[in-house]
């Protein structure tokens, strides 16, 4: 399994989709660092040329700058250009276009103070019955014990996926607001109270790195973080056939 090795600008991608994400965020920054450099130059121009000194004074009536306007019409057509032709394509595409394989891995995300709880369906590939009214110390879960579709449902603190697989994770919070964060998927998104927001991710090496929050939600936000085990279809076959042997079931 690969070791995470992270430099002085992004962490390692390993999702399909990080290309264009980290494209977009390059973009993006050397834009920023563009008009940084500029309106920095310009006002430093503008404290020399303009400042107090014998025999100067200020002018009062209104000065036309035409190079200066249009520059700011550059400036806001390379905005426009950047949200059409980057962002806005980027984004439709990781919440538009969800997997349409007939097999993806489906795993129910549970956040709460200060903790993740990662449930997967049982052999029989089916959830069991959840609510908020079986919330417990010992069912974090929430799971109705009485379906009988949630017998075999796995629940564990660290998320294991395989790779080249696609991933639809259905996200919920118990509390307050939390933010599910997978720096190396490029992989934020907000969970609120009362709903289920469902995204999807897809791996494209194998490796061991963390998952965490992205929202502060109290006092523990901190320590908020779970392991992110990405692994070969034979080793997440091997976990899921543990998982179960560890219920008294048949492998997997």
């Amino acid at each position: 399994m690969n070791e995470p090795e992270y430099g002085w600008w992004l962490p390692p991608n390993v999702s399909v989709q990080g290309d264009d994400i980290d494209t977009m965020i390059n973009v993006i920054h050397w834009f920023m660092l563009a008009l940084f450099v500029g309106w920095g130059a310009f006002m430093v121009f503008c404290l020399v040329r303009f400042r107090e000194r014998p025999g100067h004074v200020a002018v009062y009536k209104p000065i036309k700058a035409g190079f200066s306007k249009w520059l700011e019409v550059g400036v806001a057509v390379a905005e426009a250009v950047i949200l059409a032709f980057f962002a806005m394509p980027v984004w439709a595409k990781i919440k538009n276009d969800f997997p349409t394989q007939d097999n993806p891995v489906v795993i129910r995300v549970v956040a709460e103070q200060f903790k993740w709880l990662f449930h997967y369906p049982g052999q029989d590939g089916k959830f069991g019955r959840t609510g908020v009214e079986f919330y417990a110390d010992d069912n974090p879960a929430g799971l109705d014990f009485d379906d009988e579709d949630g017998f075999d449902d796995i629940t564990v603190r660290g998320l294991h996926f395989p790779v080249g697989r696609p991933v639809i994770a259905r996200l919920t919070a118990k509390d307050v607001i939390h933010s599910f964060k997978m720096p190396v998927m490029r992989i934020t998104q907000d969970l609120i109270p009362g709903m289920e927001i469902p995204i999807w991710f897809e791996a494209k090496s194998t490796g061991k790195f963390q998952v965490g929050c992205a929202q502060l939600c109290g006092l523990g936000h901190y320590e908020m973080k779970a392991d992110l085990i990405i692994e070969s279809p034979e080793d997440y076959q091997r976990w899921l056939d543990e998982e179960h042997a560890a219920l008294g079931l048949d492998d997997y």
